[in-house]
């Protein structure tokens, strides 16, 4: 399992990135197709990174989303 950020993106597309894997970033019309898009990301990403043999970082699952101003 992994914490997937996403977000509206000015184009009218949705964002999907997992923080915690480097390069794991995709896009879809829909939030629906965006995340189906990130899992595969993920899949294709998790395997290289295995075959190259690269430690593949776990998700912290105490992450928090957290706004802060600048005023």
């Amino acid at each position: 399992m992994r914490q997937v950020l996403l977000r509206p993106g000015e184009d009218g597309w949705w964002i999907a990135e997992v923080p915690s894997l480097p390069g794991a970033l995709s896009q879809g019309r829909t939030r629906d197709e965006a995340l189906d898009n990130i899992k595969e990301a993920i899949a294709m990403i998790e395997e290289v990174m295995h075959e190259s043999g690269d430690i593949i970082p776990d998700d912290d699952l105490h992450a928090e989303l957290v706004t802060v101003g600048t005023r």
